[in-house]
């Protein structure tokens, strides 16, 4: 299995994020681009054998890897039958077929924090993801993004990489599994890992889920969004140095092939912008987004995929100099 995630306009991408209204892109995403490469992201891997497309359900096999993309309409049914509808379709493409692990998932719907305590529509998707998936998804769950897109509630969109191989899910040790929050935040907890080792070896890469502005379960810096991105790379830095340990090689922010960075506030991309440039990734690989975050007092999300580089060895013990 290849995998390779870049910004260019590529007919042959297995997966392909469009950010722009009439991109080219196999998945169009309600988060307008406010700067950053405008050319679609571009998940690249073997050639695609196969591709069906059929009842709001998009699916694109390569060797290993597979695209399923589930589209479930919010007309006559509320966010929660409309997710618990598409994660059972989901389930029902992947189990059994030749890619039956789930990677990595991207979930869209508008609005996202519309609705007070356990009726705001973030808590609603979590029920209807939790009432339709299986025991093997939250054993442990994949690495997922929740974001809210810009717009009237329409749709909610559902993204899957699969593979024939399983992932290695990732924690981050400063914060506490999303899977554990306390009932404070929801009747449910949210379903996902931190992050998702995929590959092998020179070809092994880190999936990194939303990353926000929170240490243990507590969102910080409220109202100041150079600070909850800098709280924000702090635990991408976490994550990746837990990838690099459980893999035996290198995530560093320089092996970054693509970051998407989701704003509340377009007016916060000045100090935002800033503490990214700083931290180390290179500015042709970060997208800056329009998006809403799934707690109303978070400004910023990160998510971005890492190439693992050999790790240096060991220096030799100065004992036996």
């Amino acid at each position: 299995m290849t995998l390779r995630v870049c910004f260019a306009d590529h007919p042959a991408a297995l997966l392909s994020f469009g950010f722009e209204a009439g991109a080219p892109a196999s998945v169009e995403i309600g988060c307008p681009r406010l700067a950053g490469p405008s050319a679609p992201e571009a998940w690249l891997s073997d050639l695609i054998d196969s591709q069906t497309s059929e009842h709001g359900c998009l699916i694109r096999r390569a060797a290993g890897l597979a695209l399923v993309a589930v589209t479930r309409s919010e007309h006559g049914q509320d966010l929660e039958a409309a997710t618990r509808d598409g994660y059972r379709h989901l389930l029902s493409v992947v189990r059994g077929s030749g890619q039956p692990h789930i990677l990595r998932i991207w979930n869209y719907f508008a609005s996202i924090n519309d609705g007070a305590g356990d009726a705001e529509r973030y808590r609603r998707f979590c029920v209807g993801r939790a009432g339709a998936v299986d025991a093997r998804f939250n054993d442990p769950p994949p690495a997922a993004t929740a974001i809210g897109t810009v717009g009237a509630p329409d749709a909610v969109q559902i993204i899957a990489l699969c593979g024939a191989q399983a992932g290695i899910a990732l924690e981050n040790p400063r914060q506490t599994p999303a899977w554990q929050y306390p009932r404070e935040y929801g009747p449910v907890p949210p379903g996902f890992s931190r992050g998702a080792l995929i590959g092998q070896d020179a070809r092994m890469r880190l999936l990194a889920s939303g990353t926000a502005s929170i240490v243990g379960h507590v969102s910080r810096h409220p109202d100041e969004p150079g600070e909850q991105t800098r709280e924000s790379l702090a635990n991408l830095a976490a994550l990746l140095d837990e990838g690099s340990a459980k893999a035996g090689q290198s995530f560093t922010f320089a092996g970054c092939h693509a970051l998407r960075v989701y704003l509340r506030r377009p007016e916060d991309l000045p100090p935002v912008r800033e503490a990214i440039e700083r931290c180390g990734i290179p500015a042709d690989r970060v997208i800056y987004l329009r998006g809403d975050i799934c707690r109303r007092e978070l400004l910023v999300e990160l998510e971005g995929v890492f190439e693992a580089r050999p790790a240096s060895p060991e220096p030799p013990d100065s004992a036996l100099l």
